[in-house]
């Protein structure tokens, strides 16, 4: 078994590391393959079920750097993942289809996203943090015929997002936007809604959302929690009275879990 002297030491690495590679993007693919590599472990690292008692005596100390350390790779972790994800549209571009173990692991959560509450060719789904490379509308309207928007607030993602939907979607009802979601019309009509695990903000924007939607949206909250929380943004107690847990969807071998949220 790991010891927490060895888990905290792999802790500190990875922030150093993310730190790294993410000041290092400047709009090309010059260090993808690196960046990559270190995705990929770190996505192995928090599915490990060895490093979980070592989590769990890291989450049971006091000490403040530590919790420093958890937001740092929380925070810095998203942020790779959506440079990631900007080099692998980028490498579309040059006719490079090849999927990262990250991706095919995010593929796999695709397909239990709703679990019984189904998405169809009439659903109209929203994805909030649609990143540059948007694998779930792709595949959502690819398998069902759906009506998908895909919402970003980073400009770049979107306009890289568009190219690969373009590429590996023509035909299908895909839409990408830079705004918000009170600024969508959408909104309103939305059947399902998909939060990427990596918005800091979800928690609230859903708090927001109970005023904008009808009254039968289903709300996927894509989250980690314990070991996964340091790859993902946590689950949040919601307000009874505007929202209710209908359902959570615990994959352990996937780098994140989803809450299924209706209204109350």
């Amino acid at each position: 078994m790991i010891t927490l002297v060895h888990f905290q030491t792999c802790l500190s690495e990875f922030a150093e590391i993310f730190d790294k590679l993410a000041s290092k993007y400047d709009h090309t693919i010059q260090h993808s393959s690196e960046l990559e590599a270190v995705i990929n472990d770190y996505s192995r690292f928090v599915t490990d079920q060895e490093n979980k008692a070592a989590w769990e005596q890291l989450e049971h100390s006091e000490l403040e750097e530590l919790d420093l350390l958890v937001w740092q790779l929380r925070n810095k972790s998203a942020q790779c993942v959506a440079i990631m994800e900007k080099y692998r549209a980028l490498k579309l571009e040059n006719g490079d289809v090849q999927i990262a173990d990250y991706f095919k692991n995010i593929e796999e959560c695709i397909d239990k996203e709703f679990g019984s509450f189904h998405v169809t060719s009439d659903s109209r789904v929203l994805l909030v943090g649609s990143g540059s490379f948007p694998m779930t509308p792709l595949l959502i309207a690819k398998r069902t015929g759906a009506q998908v928007v895909g919402i970003d607030i980073d400009e770049e993602s979107i306009t890289l997002g568009r190219k690969v939907v373009e590429t590996l979607g023509a035909g299908l009802k895909i839409r990408l936007e830079s705004t918000l979601l009170e600024n969508l019309e959408y909104t309103q009509e939305a059947t399902h809604i998909i939060f990427s695990s990596t918005v800091a903000t979800k928690y609230d924007l859903l708090d927001q959302l109970h005023t904008l939607t009808n009254a039968q949206v289903v709300v996927a909250m894509r989250y980690g929690d314990q070991l996964k929380s340091l790859f993902n943004y946590p689950m949040r107690e919601t307000d009874n009275s505007k929202w209710r847990l209908v359902d959570k969807i615990l994959r352990p071998d996937d780098v994140f879990d989803i809450a299924l949220y209706q209204k109350a």
